[in-house]
């Protein structure tokens, strides 16, 4: 089984690293958007040894918790400790939060750190969790009709289902990118992406928003 999801994180590091090199071809500089959790850990060790010009490659979040970057559940520390690192250590991290005590006052600063990255971006990835959300737009989330309607390019998330308050980038940030890659592992997100390819309400699994232009989905037991 592990074998199998090690070759999904190979193929799309590839796949990845195929988009920026197009992409710098045409341009000086890339965006990549890359999502948190535990799937992606074997993706990012494996894009972080691709040989690619990545001075030239800015890589954020598509959401994060409002937590210190050192804290256990950062996604931006995840993402320093596995992406980050080797050829990869030559990219510039843009974090999603600031010194401010909550999310809602640190808007206006991410937000303006944000415009000055290349957009669209180059690659968004999108993991899933076994409730439909995708990046932080969950589904008990009094802030879900916002994130998916707004023209901002972030919004501060609070859910009942999650411990900390959040950040996400909005659904029209989410979707400024040529290229999404959904990267899911196991049977029950199978069953859940099965679900949502069945309907369209959006607000009971959020991932939909994301399911009806293209869309590059990565799947291994």
């Amino acid at each position: 089984m592990s074998q199998s999801r090690e070759q999904l994180a190979r193929q799309l590091a590839e796949a990845v690293a195929e988009a920026l090199r197009a992409d710098l071809a045409e341009r000086e500089r890339a965006l990549l958007v890359v999502s948190g959790g535990s799937t992606p850990v074997p993706f990012f060790e494996a894009l972080a040894a691709m040989d690619l010009p990545w001075s030239r490659v800015d890589v954020t979040l598509a959401d994060e918790r409002w937590v210190a970057e050192d804290a256990d559940d950062s996604n931006a520390r995840l993402v320093r400790a596995h992406l980050m690192q080797g050829p990869a250590a030559a990219a510039t991290f843009v974090p999603l939060t600031s010194a401010a005590a909550t999310p809602e006052e640190g808007v206006t600063e991410v937000s303006e750190r944000l415009a000055a990255l290349t957009w669209p971006a180059s690659v968004v990835i999108l993991g899933m969790g076994g409730d439909g959300h995708t990046a932080s737009l969950f589904p008990d989330s009094q802030e879900l009709g916002l994130a998916l309607s707004t023209a901002d390019s972030v919004v501060a998330v609070r859910t009942p289902s999650q411990p900390q308050p959040r950040i996400t980038l909005s659904a029209d940030r989410l979707h400024r990118c040529p290229r999404h890659f959904l990267h899911i592992t196991g049977e029950e997100k199978r069953t859940v992406l099965g679900r949502a390819l069945a309907g369209d309400d959006t607000r009971a699994l959020p991932i939909r928003a994301f399911l009806a232009g293209p869309l590059g989905i990565y799947w291994a037991p």
